[in-house]
C-alpha cells in the first residue's frame, strides 16, 4: 500500500547556495533509463513481443498521447519537434497518417483495455482547424473505449484559438487544458519570437472556464533573454489573475547543439546571468507557494485541492515523458512524429523525421526509430528513481518487499555516496528510511542521480542543468 502523508508538505524557500553548489547537468527523469540511452538497434529489443506481453489477460488500463507537431512560426527558445508550417492542408494530411498508425497498433493490442488518460501535445495541438480535431476525436473513439472517468487534456496555444476550438476540444471529452504563456512582457517575447498580448492568455482562460474545463495550467519558462527578476515578477503577477489550477515554471533549457536556433541569444547576448536566473527561480517559488500553491516537484505547482496534490499527499503520485501524473499502471502508447511508448519493459520512440515516418507507415509498419529494453535491474532502479522524484523518499522496507531483494545489501554502495548530501542537509538517513530534505527538494534531480547506472562517466553534452 502507498505510504499516507497526513499534512501536506511545508513549502520552505528555496536554499540558493546549495543550488549553486550543486548545479550539474542531470536527467529530468521523467523515465528511467532516460531517453539518451534509447538506441537505433532494434532488432534485438523485440519490440513486437513487447506489445503482445503488454496485452496478455488482465492487461491494464492504457494512455494515450498523440503528438501534432505544426506551428506557424518558430518559438526560438523551444527544445520540441515541431514542423513550421502555415499550410492549409498539412494537418489533414498529418490526420491521415495517424490513422494509418492508429489502425496498425489497434491490430496489435487490445483495444477493450480502457484508456484512462488521453494526452494532445505539439507542436501546436489547435494548430488543427475544430473539424480536424473532431474527426481525430472521431478516429480515437472508433478504436479505443474510454474509462468513465477518463483524463483528456490539451496543450493549447492561445494565439492560435478560436472558441470553437474549445469546443471541438469539449465535445473530445477534454476538461484539461496547459497553455502555453512562458513570459508576458513584451521586450521577452519579442526576443523569444512569440509575440503574444496577456489579453489572448485572458481571452483563451475565459473561454476554458465557460465550456466546463475544470483544471487550467499555465507554463512559464524563467532564463529567457532579457528577463530579469523585475520583468518576472510582473509575469508572475499577470498569470496569477488568471485564477490557473497548475503552474508549470520551466527552467529555460539552452541546448543549442540539439537545437540550433537557439544559438541567437548567445549571438545576441540577451541571455540572463546564472545569479540572476537563479534569483528568478526563488521569485516564482516565493510567490507561488504565498498564493497558496503547493509545491508539487521540480517545476510543477498545484493547488491543495488539485489532483496533483492530493496524490502526493497519498503517496499516489506517478511521473511519466509529460511529467508528474495521477495515473500510475497505465500502458502508454504514443502515435505522432517523436512519440514514446512505455510498456513495463520497454521504451519505443517514433521516429522525428516526416519522410521516414510516411514510408514506415505505407510498408505497414510502426514508424519506431529507437528503443529499450529494461533488464530486471533498470525495472529496479526505475522504482527506485521515481520513489525519490514522487514521494522524496526511499523507504527500506517496503522496497525489499516490492523489489524482491534487501534494498540496503543491495544498494549499499549508492546509500555510501550520500555523505555530502547529508551534510548539506539535502537528504537526512536512519536505518528505516532515506527522506529528502523541504532545502533538498529543488535537487531531487540530484538526489536521484546517485541509483543512475547510466551516467557518462566524462561530462558529455546530454542534459540540461538542474536550475
Amino acid at each position: 500500500m502507498p505510504a499516507v502523508h497526513q499534512h501536506p508538505p511545508v513549502n520552505h524557500a528555496p536554499n540558493l547556495d546549495l543550488i549553486r553548489k550543486y548545479s550539474m547537468a542531470a536527467p529530468r527523469y521523467t523515465s528511467y533509463p532516460p531517453a539518451t540511452r534509447f538506441t537505433a538497434d532494434l532488432a534485438p529489443l523485440d519490440l513486437d513481443d513487447a506489445i503482445r506481453a503488454d496485452n496478455a489477460p488482465g492487461a491494464g488500463p492504457l494512455s494515450l498521447y498523440f503528438h501534432l507537431p505544426f506551428c506557424e512560426t518558430r518559438c526560438w527558445y523551444c527544445g520540441c519537434t515541431t514542423i513550421i508550417t502555415r499550410r492549409a492542408g498539412a494537418a489533414s494530411e498529418y490526420l491521415d497518417l495517424l490513422e494509418r498508425e492508429i489502425a496498425l497498433t489497434a491490430g496489435r493490442i487490445d483495444t477493450g483495455r480502457p484508456v484512462v488518460q488521453l494526452h494532445l501535445g505539439g507542436g501546436t495541438p489547435t494548430f488543427l482547424q475544430p473539424d480536424e480535431i473532431r474527426r481525430l476525436a472521431a478516429m480515437v473513439r472508433s478504436r479505443f473505449e474510454y474509462a468513465p472517468d477518463a483524463e483528456i487534456s490539451v496543450e493549447i496555444d492561445p494565439r492560435r484559438l478560436t472558441r470553437d476550438h474549445i469546443r471541438a476540444l469539449a465535445e473530445l471529452g477534454a476538461t484539461r487544458a496547459s497553455l502555453g504563456v512562458q513570459d508576458t512582457d513584451r521586450r521577452v517575447q519579442l526576443a523569444i519570437h512569440r509575440h503574444q498580448p496577456n489579453a489572448l492568455n485572458q481571452q483563451a482562460v475565459a473561454w476554458l472556464r465557460s465550456e466546463g474545463f475544470r483544471s487550467i495550467n499555465l507554463d512559464l519558462i524563467y532564463g529567457l533573454p532579457l528577463q530579469t527578476r523585475e520583468s518576472f515578477a510582473r509575469t508572475l503577477d499577470d498569470v496569477l489573475t488568471l485564477g490557473p489550477d497548475r503552474l508549470s515554471v520551466f527552467s529555460y533549457a539552452h541546448v543549442p547543439w540539439i537545437k540550433p536556433a537557439q544559438k541567437i541569444f548567445e549571438d545576441r547576448g540577451q541571455l540572463p546571468d546564472p545569479e540572476e536566473k537563479l534569483a528568478m527561480f526563488a521569485l516564482a517559488h516565493e510567490r507561488l507557494t504565498r498564493a497558496g500553491f503547493i509545491d508539487i516537484g521540480l517545476d510543477h505547482f498545484a493547488r491543495p485541492d488539485d489532483e496533483l496534490a492530493r496524490a502526493q499527499r497519498a503517496g499516489t503520485l506517478h511521473r511519466n515523458f509529460q511529467g508528474y501524473s495521477t495515473h500510475a499502471g497505465a500502458s502508454l502508447y504514443g502515435f505522432g512524429l517523436s512519440s514514446i511508448s512505455q510498456t513495463a519493459d520497454t521504451y519505443r520512440q517514433n521516429t522525428k523525421d516526416m519522410i521516414a515516418y510516411q514510408a514506415a507507415l505505407a510498408g505497414g509498419r510502426l514508424p519506431v526509430e529507437r528503443g529499450l529494453r529494461l533488464d530486471e535491474e533498470d525495472r529496479r532502479r526505475r522504482a527506485i528513481i521515481m520513489r525519490v522524484m514522487c514521494e522524496r523518499r526511499l523507504d527500506y522496507a517496503r522496497l525489499s518487499d516490492e523489489l524482491g531483494v534487501d534494498f540496503e545489501k543491495a544498494y549499499a554502495a549508492e546509500l555510501a555516496t550520500f555523505g555530502d548530501l547529508i551534510a548539506d542537509g539535502i537528504v537526512t538517513m536512519d536505518d528505516a528510511s532515506l527522506r529528502v530534505t523541504p532545502a533538498g527538494a529543488p535537487l531531487l534531480r540530484v538526489v536521484a542521480m546517485r541509483f543512475d547506472t547510466t551516467l557518462p562517466a566524462a561530462p558529455a553534452r546530454q542534459h540540461a542543468k538542474v536550475i
